[in-house]
């Protein structure tokens, strides 16, 4: 402990990891930032070891995920992990941010905290893209023609900057090349803005189920947060194992383990499930270009939650109204991310016009109507 605290580079370890003050009355919930670092971790470790087999061709792309799988040495583990551990990384940031708006942990002094946060969703999103592509089966080719394609509703500048994207007419060999390299470098871009995000809630301070100051009774992360977390860290990893070992293929697509073929057209065109929300909402806007927009407003839209909420009172814990909003909207979430994942036809376009606008409804009214009727309430 002591070289901990006399060596430079140690002593901002130990600030961060040992004997950082937390709110004593933290609960199992906020150890969801764990969880996410340790997914982060497995996807580098995994991604850089897959990289040295992997073969970003059209030809061979598809063949070579198989040679992984069934000639390389621990390489269906190191397959089947990738691939279902960014599942899990999505459970855990969706439900990261769900307990961020619950708690208000957006808002001052923490809105640059949740700022980088919401850049982290947008890139990682974007890196799960790119990398589902890299599979090159039939969902994986007709998954980045139809995304790619959404550029072409921009005006002037969008059919060419999709043939620039794809590097040609159609999705090619370099396309696949070029999503190869931005799936491998785009993660230590995502690392650093990890690192920024736990030094901004370092300098900041974590928040706290009642939302009050927790100054007044802190706690060091170790030993008492640190066990707090191995609890969930382990139990996190068995699930995560489970599904690896018994149910590789439980999270995937089946026709995703078909060779890309661009003569034929998959029955169902969809995303992985974690992107299916956001897939709903672009296809419940029948203008293409309002579609693009709305998609990447449902989450540019996470940027603006501190100023649409201005109540006096921080998060939901002793707001019964806003807890009630608020569940409703993680339902909305849902119902939006089965809906995405059924054919577009009736009733399911309708259904998901509806919670396209419930979505929308709950940031730019429910949250500003509500902060104004709480501090009427609390002002009078």
């Amino acid at each position: 402990m002591r070289l901990l605290k006399s060596n430079v580079l140690l002593n901002y370890v130990n600030s961060y990891l040992v004997d950082s003050p937390q709110p004593s009355n933290l609960s199992y919930i906020w150890n969801f930032g764990s969880l996410l670092a340790i997914c982060l971790a497995i996807q580098l470790i995994s991604g850089i070891l897959l990289s040295i087999h992997y073969m970003p061709s059209v030809d061979l792309a598809f063949d070579s995920i198989e040679s992984i799988i069934r000639d390389v040495n621990i390489g269906w583990f190191l397959r089947y992990l990738h691939a279902n551990t960014a599942s899990f990384f999505f459970i855990f940031i969706y439900c990261h941010i769900a307990r961020g708006i619950y708690f208000g942990s957006y808002k001052s002094p923490r809105t640059i905290t949740w700022s980088i946060g919401v850049i982290i969703l947008i890139l990682l999103i974007a890196i799960a893209f790119l990398g589902y592509v890299l599979v090159y089966g039939q969902i994986s080719l007709w998954g980045a023609t139809v995304i790619t394609n959404l550029l072409s509703a921009l005006p002037w500048i969008g059919p060419d900057l999709v043939n620039y994207i794809w590097g040609s007419f159609s999705v090619s060999a370099a396309t696949l090349n070029r999503f190869y390299s931005l799936h491998f470098l785009l993660p230590f871009v995502l690392s650093a803005l990890v690192i920024v995000h736990i030094i901004t809630l370092h300098t900041n301070g974590s928040n706290n189920p009642i939302g009050l100051s927790g100054n007044y009774d802190r706690l060091p992360i170790a030993p008492f947060f640190l066990f707090k977390d191995l609890v969930t860290i382990f139990s996190a990893l068995f699930f995560i194992l489970l599904i690896v070992f018994f149910y590789p293929n439980f999270l995937g697509h089946s026709d995703n383990y078909i060779i890309a073929n661009s003569i034929v057209t998959p029955s169902s065109i969809v995303p992985e499930w974690y992107l299916l929300p956001f897939y709903c909402i672009l296809r419940s806007i029948p203008n293409k270009l309002l579609g693009v927009l709305a998609i990447f407003g449902s989450l540019l839209i996470l940027l603006f939650l501190p100023i649409l909420d201005f109540s006096t009172i921080r998060g939901n814990k002793f707001r019964p109204l806003s807890k009630f909003f608020f569940w409703t909207f993680i339902a909305n979430f849902f119902i939006l991310m089965w809906l995405g994942s059924q054919h577009v036809e009736a009733p399911f376009i309708l259904l998901g016009s509806i919670s396209t606008i419930i979505y929308f409804s709950y940031f730019l009214i429910i949250v500003p109507i509500l902060a104004l009727l709480e501090n009427t309430v609390i002002e009078s």
